[in-house]
């Protein structure tokens, strides 16, 4: 197939071809857009919380999240983003975000299972960040917990608890008490770059489990079907650098690795609801932790499970919405 005019680079295509999703990941490309219309803008002023992913001075790849009010993110015309947050100064990418970077992003709402994923070169600007953007995409609902954020009259704080002293946790291996978060989580969020350091911000969800942990260095999880555009997966066959952030939507803990990621292809298997099982999964080998109480408010709801998500073999099965 053509690749004239194509929104994606050599590993993407490469991702797609392997997958046998080229020609569907043309037509969903023309999704790719390098504006913000007006729904999406509404729909950001309306989030709390940012999935944010670049490369730190090494190379190696971070992701975080940055939270604030409704309306602390706010399309600045069509091609712009400003975000009235920064990270923590014990984030991983509190220095990175000091000076223009390439940034990869987020916007997830739990409560409707609604996205939008969006790259760009951000700048620091007061205390916030103006974020240039080069792709704007909506992704679909598929594999997002309906959970809800804590609320000022829950009783519960409704902003991060970054003001608060907190004990940060830092190492080159997980231990006991992170690797039962990772074994329980039922999602994360993975960051990766191209070659050229253009980063790119993801969801992963399903029902608990489906994140194996392997040992307190290695971690695997199912690649599910998506919308064929395979952007993680590309990024990956050009740079294995890789960072994911979990969170702890109980204590507002997040935990934040870098490391390096490998993918195995494999034929697709209809085992899961809308044969959501490719057969495909990532292994992901981790060289870096921090650990950051207070980021997220505490006290999120529980979470519906998504009714697109595929069983976890030998786990207990989990009721979806």
């Amino acid at each position: 197939m053509t690749t004239v005019n194509s929104p994606y680079h050599r590993g993407e295509r490469e991702a797609q071809e392997r997958a046998g999703l080229r020609r569907k990941a043309e037509i969903s490309g023309r999704a790719i857009r390098g504006t913000v219309p007006p729904v999406a803008a509404a729909f950001l002023t309306e989030q709390r919380l940012l999935v944010a992913g670049a490369a730190d001075e090494r190379g190696d790849v971070w992701a975080t999240v940055l939270t604030g009010p409704a309306g602390f993110l706010c399309a600045e015309g069509e091609r712009s983003l400003s975000v009235a947050a920064r990270p923590a100064p014990a984030d991983p990418l509190a220095s990175v975000l000091e000076r223009p970077a390439r940034l990869g992003m987020l916007a997830v709402d739990t409560a409707t299972r609604r996205r939008m994923r969006m790259n760009g070169t951000a700048r620091p600007e007061g205390g916030g960040l103006l974020v240039d953007l080069d792709q704007v995409v909506a992704n679909c609902p598929k594999y997002i917990q309906r959970r809800t954020p804590p609320t000022a009259d829950s009783g519960t704080p409704s902003a991060p608890l970054a003001a608060r002293p907190a004990r940060v946790s830092r190492g080159d291996r997980l231990d006991d008490g992170q690797r039962r978060l990772l074994a329980r989580a039922d999602t994360f969020f993975v960051a990766t770059a191209d070659e050229h350091g253009r980063a790119d911000a993801s969801h992963r969800g399903g029902n608990p489990g489906f994140l194996q942990v392997l040992s307190p260095t290695r971690l695997r999880w199912p690649d599910y079907t998506g919308n064929a555009m395979l952007l993680t997966l590309g990024n990956l066959l050009v740079n294995p650098r890789a960072g994911l952030v979990v969170p702890d939507y109980a204590t507002g803990t997040t935990l934040h690795l870098t490391g390096t990621a490998r993918i195995t292809w494999g034929a697709g298997r209809a085992g899961g609801p809308g044969g959501a099982e490719t057969g495909r999964t990532v292994e992901f080998t981790v060289t870096g932790v921090t650990e950051l109480p207070g980021t997220l408010p505490a006290g999120w709801s529980p979470p519906e499970f998504s009714r697109f998500n595929p069983p976890v073999p030998g786990a207990g099965s989990a009721s979806a919405a």
